[in-house]
């Protein structure tokens, strides 16, 4: 791949007003409330359901966790001017990136495909109506979007959509929630050794640290180096370091912050309305909304089944995004969503692929719901070598420069790492 050159423009960033939050965050909040997805949702359902408020400690244990691996995978971008595929292509043989995108894809249309099949359930509860014509409306009107916005205004839109995730903070504060019983299930866990416990535990963890994350918010900075002008990958315009290494630890705690914290909600909305009336087996977003009607009202259930569309109208271009990323890094193609269609083809033809193909699950035999489980199984496999190799990648000189991480990152990230191969572990001990 020709070596990224020094642009001849400024040699340093000119940096945002830091008055102007939504200036200053980006990748990292899209990247962490994307997380929050309708997929993502089902699983906190469920958990909150099935134990009550007795899981809420995983989203403060997995936080910090989730805080390191995304700055990371950031620092990478920003630094090389790559993403993550990018540079495993670069450092590594080609049939080990080419069989991790591979197991990415697969995950990520399995999950497209169960993120609008939630989207269209939500919205035939609220107005009825033929469920798979809306799954194909929202499936083509994300694809279109994606393809055809502009970039700085396809992005403005998608932090915006973010604001869709207080409606789970919304719903929260209409139950009624015993917090002082949650903090102490925040603060004292009760860990238990049963298959279903640790599970669950697996399950939220496979939700919050999942590899198509790393990809996005990786791409997502090499896409700001290359909308502004001025901006240059860290290697080679080193000066621009203090401010963009803050910028990007700011936005990725905060992003990451939001996500949990939203998780959290739905948890705690969920243990205090279906748990506590006995309702203990949710499989999806949509029946999570369905089951808080009769116990939480006809409000709870409307902003609820509101949430589900506005977090997977969010969640879908980053879960299609992604898969481009990797694809067309690893075969060289040329890639971003500041491109023209016309000057990226390939990676815009992965996006609409991705897309309809994740739609067209819902048209067959082929239950995505379901296939959710094998979705966090590949994730799980794959997360932990991913993590790996860009912890490895993260300490090299030879593609971090002077770069490398600091300490305590490292120490962080390693231990990201080894929480998540025990995790993994942990899944098929208790298959």
């Amino acid at each position: 791949m020709t070596e990224i050159v020094h642009k001849t423009a400024a040699a340093s960033v000119n940096q945002p007003d830091s008055s102007k939050i939504l200036q200053i965050i980006g990748p990292g909040l899209i990247t962490g409330a994307s997380d929050d997805d309708p997929s993502g949702i089902a699983t906190y359902s469920q958990v909150g359901a099935q134990f009550g408020y007795g899981l809420g400690w995983v989203m403060l244990f997995s936080w910090p966790l989730m805080c390191a691996i995304q700055e990371i995978s950031a620092r990478i971008g920003r630094v090389t001017g790559r993403g993550i595929a990018g540079n495993l292509r670069k450092h590594y043989p080609s049939a080990v990136g080419i069989s991790i995108v591979f197991l990415l894809m697969v995950a990520n249309i399995i999950n497209i495909g169960a993120d609008l099949g939630a989207m269209g359930a939500a919205l035939k509860l609220i107005a009825g109506g033929p469920q798979l014509l809306y799954v194909a409306t929202f499936g083509i009107l994300t694809a279109l979007l994606e393809i055809f916005s502009q970039y700085a205004r396809y992005v403005s839109v998608l932090k915006w959509l973010t604001l869709s995730l207080l409606a789970y903070v919304a719903v929260a504060f209409v139950a009624k929630v015993p917090w002082s019983t949650v903090g102490y299930n925040l603060i004292v866990p009760h860990i238990s050794f049963q298959n279903q416990y640790i599970t669950s535990v697996v399950a939220i963890l496979g939700t919050t640290i999942s590899p198509y994350l790393f990809f996005w918010q990786a791409g997502q900075e090499v896409e700001e180096v290359k909308d502004r002008d001025e901006a240059s990958p860290l290697r080679v315009a080193p000066e621009q370091a203090p401010e963009e290494l803050k910028r990007i630890r700011i936005d990725t705690y905060f992003g990451m912050a939001i996500s949990n914290a939203v998780a959290l909600f739905v948890i705690v909305t969920t243990a205090a309305t279906l748990h506590a009336s006995g309702v203990t087996d949710i499989e999806t977003s949509s029946q999570a909304a369905e089951a808080l009607r009769p116990i939480a009202g006809k409000f709870a259930f409307l902003v609820f089944a509101i949430g589900i569309i506005g977090t997977g109208l969010l969640a879908l271009p980053v879960l299609a995004g992604s898969s481009a990323y990797a694809l067309g890094e690893t075969l060289g193609w040329n890639v971003g969503l500041a491109k023209k269609p016309h000057r990226a083809k390939a990676f815009y033809t992965t996006i609409a692929a991705a897309t309809l193909i994740g739609a067209g699950l819902n048209f067959t035999s082929i239950d995505p719901i379901k296939a959710l489980f094998w979705s966090a199984v590949i994730n799980g496999v794959v997360a932990v070598p991913v993590m790996g190799m860009m912890m490895h990648l993260s300490g090299k000189r030879a593609a971090m420069g002077d770069f490398q991480l600091p300490i305590g990152l490292k120490i962080m990230g390693w231990v990201a790492t080894a929480v998540m191969a025990a995790a993994a572990v942990a899944l098929f001990v208790t298959w």
